[in-house]
């Protein structure tokens, strides 16, 4: 099993202005300890929840990337997840290949249907109901798809129309980068995964719910005449893997038994970097033996 490091808070000792030294060392920890991925939030306000509030800090997940993208050599980057009402697919395309480009084809797209209505009003973006949002996420997974291809042609869809999905440069990684979609949703958000998705990204309530979901996948796969192990199975919960190593190889051996093979954890304490590298040495190892 691979681990991957999800960074889901800015308010780091020193503010601000210590940032981008947080940011650097943290993410060249993971780089050189051997994480598969590092990822970011896509929120303009933070989330609202024990301990944190919409006033913390919040940095604008692409551009981020991009700054950790000159920053590493070996992580894949992306955001966990995008939410697809915060940008126009076709633009949404262009900023993920030119992240692919520069990266040297280590960009990922993570997406998802958006759910944070606060943040849409806050800075005057369309916030639609569910159903249209659900209608969006698919029409943007194709319009990626046919920008990541050879087809410059239009696209016409419901809700969006483009006259030329021209992409150049095109990605480094061939067929664009992957695509993983985040969300338990048995009707739509699983179906999605098993038309369009490279990855799904389930939260990890337990093993048996995991399991389940799993199942519902596999059963949308076959509607889709998909084999289910084309898609990578990923898992993100409230995992400190230091706070008991051995509970937590336990919990994951779990989860490798369900054919899951990535977890994604977040750092624990006021010193990202530390965490990770130590994460690195005393868990990694073991994690992949799993």
């Amino acid at each position: 099993m691979d681990i991957a490091l999800h960074l889901p808070r800015f308010d780091v000792p020193g503010g601000p202005q210590a940032l981008p030294s947080v940011l650097t060392a943290t993410a060249r920890a993971a780089d050189e300890a051997g994480f598969s991925a590092l990822t970011l939030m896509d929120h303009w306000f933070q989330m609202e929840q024990p301990g944190t509030t919409a006033f913390d800090p919040m940095l604008e997940g692409y551009t981020t990337l991009g700054f950790l993208a000159a920053q590493t050599q070996h992580l894949s980057l992306g955001l966990l997840v995008t939410g697809v009402t915060y940008r126009h697919p076709g633009l949404l395309a262009k900023t993920v290949t030119t992240l692919d480009v520069l990266s040297g084809g280590r960009a990922m797209l993570g997406i998802g249907a958006a759910w944070y209505e606060r943040e849409h009003h806050g800075l005057g973006v369309p916030f639609p109901p569910v159903p249209e949002r659900f209608e969006r996420l698919e029409e943007t997974l194709q319009i990626c798809r046919q920008m990541w291809g050879d087809d410059t042609g239009p696209y016409t869809g419901h809700h969006y129309r483009l006259a030329e999905t021209i992409c150049s440069p095109a990605p480094v990684q061939q067929a664009g980068p992957p695509i993983v979609i985040g969300g338990m949703g048995e009707k739509k958000t699983l179906r999605l995964v098993a038309r369009y998705a490279d990855a799904c990204n389930l939260f990890a309530f337990d093993p048996g719910e995991v399991a389940h979901k799993l199942d519902v996948l596999a059963r949308h796969c076959d509607t889709e005449g998909r084999d289910p192990a084309e898609i990578k199975k990923t898992i993100i919960g409230h995992f400190d893997p230091l706070a008991d190593i051995n509970a937590f190889l336990a919990a994951m051996r779990e989860y490798a038994e369900l054919g899951v093979q990535q977890v994604w954890v977040n750092p624990s304490g006021p010193a990202p970097a530390d965490w990770t590298a130590r994460v690195g040495v005393q868990v990694l190892p073991k994690l992949r033996d799993l």
